[in-house]
């Protein structure tokens, strides 16, 4: 391995800086992000808490309807209550569709928490809305595809939305600014380890 000298690091860095300064110099517009995170991987919706906990240290407003979870206490939502007059945190889900076992109450319930999620992108009082597990709720037809793209595309120029989940639809990814999709390398609970208070809920 080639050792450098401290000059040839310092010259090396002053010209990765100069070029991100130009790259950056290009970018001025200031916009409403519609960002998905999908995949199978873990971290789709602690990384959209992660955004959701950066919007309130800003001062944002911030609506959170979770349309799975809402069967078992989180550790967010005993954070996001500390926050009322930033987060409105609403749990609507009674969880996975396997557990219920009851299409006609998954739609029902998919549809009043929907019904929220296009209250909060409505109002213009929300900086940010997080629609957590939407994918999931899509990818089993709980909810019409088209209705859902015309809302999340029609929002306030500077309203952001967030959607997590599974599998997103490939119409949903093409209407998004930002996609990250979550890879699963390695999971503790193919080792048998249990979902843990304070990394899954």
């Amino acid at each position: 391995m080639v050792q450098r000298s401290d000059e040839q690091h310092a010259e090396k860095m002053k010209k990765k800086q100069a070029a991100h300064d130009k790259i950056m110099a290009g970018k001025t517009i200031e916009k409403g992000l519609l960002i998905v995170h999908t995949g199978k991987g873990k971290g789709k919706t602690t990384a959209a808490l992660g955004m959701v906990v950066r919007a309130i240290g800003h001062g944002k407003k911030v609506g959170v309807v979770q349309f799975v979870k809402g069967a078992m206490t989180t550790g967010e939502k005993v954070v996001f209550d500390a926050f009322p007059d930033n987060v409105e945190f609403k749990p609507m889900g009674e969880g996975f569709t396997w557990n219920t076992q009851d299409r006609a109450r998954d739609i029902a319930l998919a549809r009043e928490a929907w019904e929220e999620v296009k209250r909060m992108v409505a109002d213009p009082a929300y900086d940010m809305v997080l629609a957590d597990e939407l994918n999931i709720v899509l990818r089993y037809d709980y909810l019409p595809l088209d209705e859902v793209l015309d809302v999340l595309t029609a929002r306030g120029e500077m309203k952001h939305v967030l959607v997590t989940g599974r599998n997103a639809p490939e119409a949903l990814m093409e209407a998004a600014d930002l996609v990250t999709e979550m890879t699963l390398v390695k999971h503790p609970f193919r080792s048998g380890v249990k979902a843990q208070a304070g990394i899954e809920f």
